[in-house]
């Protein structure tokens, strides 16, 4: 099966702001085109392989609609502390009470880093401009490799 690369397009409302945001977490520009009545800009978090993309006349969602994107990271707290060190307004650490994973909203949710550090289990939460929420989540141990059928190897 060929490769697929995941894009994840992003609404905003001021295409500028947006991309002076994205390059502020230190994410990297990989184009940046405009044509008449349209332009694109894609940018790619450090070490990931996926990227997003924002612009005008790229999506007809609502800007601030998109919500939980996650990033995974190897050490929540660090990359909290360094997102903030940039000038992100992090919220506080926290984990689910029920195991891995999070919920919508706030049911569920107990403060800081999960006691186990489990992978999947730590969260912090951030939003850019136009309110689209992201989320930090703490992954230290990469899943296993699969096949083409999703099998581990």
């Amino acid at each position: 099966m060929i490769d697929m690369k995941l894009e994840v397009v992003v609404p905003v409302a001021d295409v500028d702001r947006a991309k002076d945001f994205y390059e502020m977490l230190g994410w990297r520009l990989d184009t940046d085109y405009a044509a008449e009545d349209f332009r694109v800009v894609q940018l790619t978090p450090p070490g990931s392989a996926c990227s997003i993309v924002i612009g005008h006349g790229v999506t007809s969602a609502v800007p601030g609609s998109l919500q939980g994107i996650q990033l995974d990271v190897a050490d929540v707290e660090l990359a909290r502390a360094e997102l903030i060190e940039r000038g992100v307004g992090v919220g506080e650490v926290f984990h689910g009470v029920g195991g891995v994973f999070h919920r919508l909203g706030g049911a569920g949710r107990a403060a800081g880093s999960d006691p186990e550090h489990r992978d999947h289990a730590s969260f912090a939460a951030f939003s850019d401009p136009d309110g689209n929420g992201w989320l930090l989540q703490e992954v230290r141990t990469s899943a296993p490799e699969r096949d083409e059928r999703g099998i581990s190897r």
